[in-house]
């Protein structure tokens, strides 16, 4: 789910007022959650959302519709600020509800752009929860706007809204899958009337869904973690290409799309979905820790200690430590209670901010040769400072090891990525990695290494098993924004409205 932004240069240094670990992290789309017939569904939503927070902290929002009407509460912020009090829940009757947690791709954070979105069409109420981005939601929109559409958004998601106001079929359903039909790119959607809960995803499959149950009442998620939380029981995942729609009548199952292999999205193993999901009937854990025994075989290391970066690298490292017999050693510990918020002005105050977040453990990591172990390197600069971080408290040999293959090509299905030009691996040989960075050595894992830890024996070069644009510059839709003038004159648009 896209809106307009621009990106910071590539710093060929590590800039003096760039102390903030976060800002050189992937970060994580968003996360959709539904529930159709049963009590209370807001409540149960805001538990699942509660469980999808990882995947987006800027914003979250539920609909629910109580038999009569639409209420909606969308807020800026996480979901246990506002979706925890009683008073809130009050306000969205119901036993049917859909629910999003955000972080936009693109764009700023403002209420306008905050999901579910919500739309009165001449069938009804609809609103849509998007995970993902389409990559001709510029084009289409354009094409919209000359045609009077007016957008209450910079959301590429509400294009999914007009393109199903604008149908002349009959059954809302009909209206859902003629839109469908005309977007590219990557979506897993949950959708409510008043009368169905629908969900969809790309006919790859690149974003995840999954079907689940609770006491008899169907349920949709982005990741199974959401499940679990409430108690419900996981059903299977929603195929690629595949609607679901849940009303009083039961499931039904449509594949209106052409069938095609599915490609999953690999960054889900890497480092969106939480480790105790399961993603396309793979533990993400495992898959993880397969990924540093992978490494360690490719890229062993005499060293004493193994290192993880929390959280994301501390299942790869445990993995690593077991296939080297190297011992694994919290070196890195993380503060999960301060905020960006907390980081001041002041550049005395910004150069303790790495500190704040990430401290290393002196009396592990002094005198030692380790391994240091993260998921991925974007742009560099938080290596740059973790690095330093190490050899201040006394290491005496710090070796990196990056638990997935270099980062040379933008995303553009939802996962927010600087371009080309500012990330390390697409500008820099091995070598001058290492040197940026400061470490004694430099290892990543290779693409079939990857697909050996998600347990195939190698990447097919024709028909590959997953999405990896990403490594290896293979993109597996069209690219209609990017590939035409639809993007530059819809910036110029739109900066202009603001």
């Amino acid at each position: 789910m896209s809106e307009i932004q621009h990106h910071d240069q590539f710093p060929l240094h590590l800039p003096n007022d760039d102390f903030d670990l976060d800002g050189d992290r992937l970060r994580e789309e968003c996360g959709v959650f539904g529930i159709f017939g049963y009590p209370d569904a807001a409540a149960i939503t805001a538990l699942g959302l509660h469980a999808l927070q990882h995947r987006g902290q800027e914003a979250a929002g539920i609909v629910a519709f109580d038999g009569k009407r639409f209420n909606t509460e969308r807020r800026l912020g996480l979901v246990g600020d506002h979706f925890s009090s009683e008073q809130t829940i009050q306000r969205l009757p119901g036993t049917a509800a859909i629910g999003h947690v955000r972080y936009s791709t693109t764009g700023d954070t403002i209420l306008r752009n905050v999901q579910p979105l919500f739309a009165e069409l001449s069938a009804g109420g609809f609103a849509v929860a998007h995970n993902g981005n389409l990559t001709n939601g510029l084009s289409l929109r354009r094409d919209l706007v000359r045609d009077g559409a007016i957008y209450q958004s910079t959301s590429d998601t509400e294009v999914i809204l007009h393109l199903v106001a604008r149908s002349r079929r009959a059954p809302l359903l009909e209206r859902f899958i003629e839109a469908l039909r005309q977007i590219e790119g990557a979506y897993s959607l949950v959708a409510l009337t008043n009368k169905k809960l629908i969900g969809a995803r790309d006919p790859l499959g690149i974003r995840p869904l999954v079907l689940g149950s609770l006491d008899g009442k169907y349920i949709l998620a982005s990741e199974t973690c959401a499940l679990d939380i409430i108690g419900a029981k996981f059903e299977r995942d929603v195929e690629n290409g595949e609607i679901i729609v849940i009303s009083e009548a039961g499931i039904e199952s449509h594949k209106p799309f052409p069938p095609m292999p599915a490609r999953p999205c690999i960054f889900e193993y890497i480092y969106f979905a939480r480790p105790d999901s399961i993603v396309n009937g793979r533990s993400v854990y495992d898959v993880r820790k397969n990924m540093g025994i992978q490494l360690a075989q490719e890229s062993g290391v005499d060293a004493d200690i193994v290192v993880p970066v929390p959280d994301s690298g501390v299942p790869a490292a445990i993995g690593f430590a077991q296939a080297s017999g190297i011992p694994f050693e919290l070196g890195i510990i993380r503060n999960h209670y301060v905020g960006r918020t907390f980081i001041q002005p002041r550049q005395s105050i910004r150069e303790l901010g790495v500190r704040m977040k990430h401290s290393a453990n002196r009396s592990v990591v002094n005198g030692k040769r380790i391994v240091l172990i993260d998921d991925s390197i974007v742009r560099g600069t938080t290596s740059v400072k973790i690095v330093q971080m190490m050899r201040d408290a006394g290491a005496k040999e710090v070796h990196f090891r990056i638990s997935s293959p270099p980062i040379t090509h933008p995303d553009y299905y939802g996962i927010d990525t600087p371009k080309r030009e500012k990330l390390l691996a697409a500008n820099h040989s091995l070598e001058e990695m290492r040197r940026f960075i400061g470490c004694d050595s430099l290892a990543f894992l290779s693409v079939d290494g990857i697909y050996r830890a998600v347990g195939h024996e190698s990447r097919d070069p024709v028909r590959p098993q997953f999405t990896d644009h990403c490594f290896t510059g293979d993109y597996p839709t069209p690219l209609t924004d990017l590939n035409g003038d639809a993007g530059r004159q819809q910036l110029s648009l739109l900066a202009e409205a603001v």
